[in-house]
């Protein structure tokens, strides 16, 4: 039988064997850089660094201001103005604070990179821990105190300035870097309605400002969503040199589990970033609850209510803000009433029936924005209306009076609410109460937004307000519910104020 040349290098490979090196990519994150190259990394160390040493100083400017401002505020009410002791005190205490500041902050990951630095969110929650651990540090060394409002001065003080300077820096910093053509270059991952799903909402959402579609590698047959298919998977190696990618999303809940670990592997050989678009297991994952005694270690997915200590910090929180809202509005609350009163006939309230928590009707309160036969004529004007799903709205409604007009842009209409909250029918943020009619016309998976109590501001009210998808503004509630933390109403709340004033999508 005659050998062929393969079977005779096999042989010899056998009698003689010689060592064979694995071939790493010419990109090996661990293989050592060329010269130039490690000239730029130190550029980009050097990047980095500039970025902790500026949001330090931010940081540090914000916390600074915020302790004289709360000194200087008692100062001035208790009529013994003295910049000078109020500068001394705080130069006195910012050095114990400012160090639990800048170590939660990092704990936080507050100082890291654009892509992956926390908003507002987590900037209140650590604020609020270094008021904590400050406050119990001072109890331990004996200080006494009158009252507290040097701690939840500070904090209000704080919150105002450090998010307003870090607001400021983002949008600086991302100007700056638009301005020199920045932009992370990706691929998406996954299999067909997911990857169009992600690229939408990279596309609309301006957090995802800065990251470049180029295009996708899809599991299943390549789909018709207006992306280019960049190749396939076993192609990887090519796509991320050929495309000059800085990371990958995998697009798809239900990507193979063999498939994603070698995906991390040879993306993180070339210095590629991957992320992973969340699931809806992911976020449900937050609320699983162990359940013991079983042969197989189960975890059981809990309602998203509020109960037990959550009902009472939520309850508690909405009693105290809603009472001190309506104390320093009470001239603007009476000021709109009169407004309503001399202009138009009817009553200055509107009780608008709708359902609450678990569908049962109550009573919300809204200042008068529309003449007395409205509930009458909306039958008339149903096929005018602007809004998708179960919504009724219409940009230019006929019978919305001339002062209506002016409080529904600015949601002043609204206020009213505030007695709602005080007698438990609503809560400060939750998922917004919709009229009867809209209730009629919702779905069965649309109702799981009444499991709790339903609120002034909401998530709808700070990610796009009307311009919204109805099942979108759904599914902002669901996310809501699931994330809930005092942390989160509080931002909702902050959020909900820039978002009334720029009246974007209020009608």
């Amino acid at each position: 039988m005659p050998v062929t040349h393969e079977a005779t290098e096999a042989q010899e490979t056998d009698d003689v064997p010689t060592l064979v090196r694995p071939s790493l990519p010419e990109r090996d994150v661990r293989a050592k850089r060329p010269a130039l190259l490690g000239f730029v990394l130190k550029l980009d160390t050097l990047r980095r660094l500039a970025r902790v040493i500026s949001l330090l100083a931010l940081d540090f400017a914000g916390l600074f201001g915020a302790i004289f401002s709360a000194l200087a505020l008692k100062a001035a009410l208790l009529d013994d103005w003295n910049p000078a002791a109020s500068l001394q005190e705080t130069q006195n205490t910012i050095s114990f604070a400012y160090l639990i500041t800048a170590l939660l902050f990092a704990r936080s990951g507050l100082y890291a990179e654009r892509a992956t630095r926390p908003g507002l969110t987590r900037i209140v929650g650590s604020l609020f821990q270094t008021t904590v651990v400050t406050l119990i540090f001072a109890l331990i060394n004996g200080e006494r105190f009158s009252s507290y409002y040097i701690f939840y001065g500070t904090l209000f003080f704080a919150v105002v300035y450090i998010a307003s300077t870090r607001w400021a820096y983002e949008k600086l910093t991302g100007i700056v870097l638009r301005a020199a053509g920045y932009q992370r270059r990706a691929v998406l991952v996954g299999t067909g309605k997911h990857i169009e799903a992600v690229a939408h909402a990279l596309k609309d959402a301006p957090d995802h400002a800065g990251i470049e579609v180029v295009g996708f590698i899809s599991l299943a047959p390549r789909p018709d969503n207006g992306l280019r298919s960049l190749g396939t998977l076993d192609e990887i190696e090519r796509v991320l040199s050929e495309h000059r990618l800085d990371e990958a999303i995998i697009a798809d809940p239900d990507f193979p589990q063999v498939q994603a670990v070698e995906l991390v592997d040879r993306c993180h050989q070339r210095g590629v970033r991957v992320r992973v678009a969340p699931s809806t297991m992911e976020i449900l994952i937050h609320r699983a609850e162990f359940v013991p005694g079983q042969s197989v270690p189960l975890f059981e997915l809990k309602p998203p209510v509020f109960d037990g200590i959550d009902y009472a910090v939520k309850r508690a929180f909405d009693l105290v803000l809603s009472v001190v809202i309506l104390l320093v509005l009470s001239p603007l609350l009476l000021g709109i009433a009169v407004a309503v009163f001399a202009t138009s006939r009817g009553p200055v309230f509107y009780r608008s029936g709708r359902p609450g928590i678990g569908g049962l009707p109550f009573a919300c309160l809204k200042f008068r924005t529309m003449h007395r036969d409205a509930d009458q004529r909306q039958a008339d004007l149903e096929s005018l209306n602007e809004a998708a799903g179960a919504l009724f709205k219409i940009r230019h409604d006929p019978r919305m009076t001339r002062v209506g007009r002016f409080l529904r842009k600015y949601s002043l209409d609204e206020l009213p609410q505030l007695i709602n909250v005080l007698r438990g029918e609503m809560s400060l943020v939750g998922p917004r109460p919709l009229p009867q009619r809209d209730f009629d016309r919702l779905e069965d998976w649309h109702r799981k937004r009444y499991l709790v109590l339903p609120g002034i501001t909401g998530l709808w009210q700070v990610s796009g307000r009307s311009e919204l998808d109805f099942d979108d503004l759904v599914r902002l509630d669901f996310l809501y519910l699931e994330r809930w933390s005092p942390f989160l109403d509080l931002t909702i709340l902050l959020k909900t104020i820039p978002a009334v004033l720029s009246r974007r999508g209020a009608f």
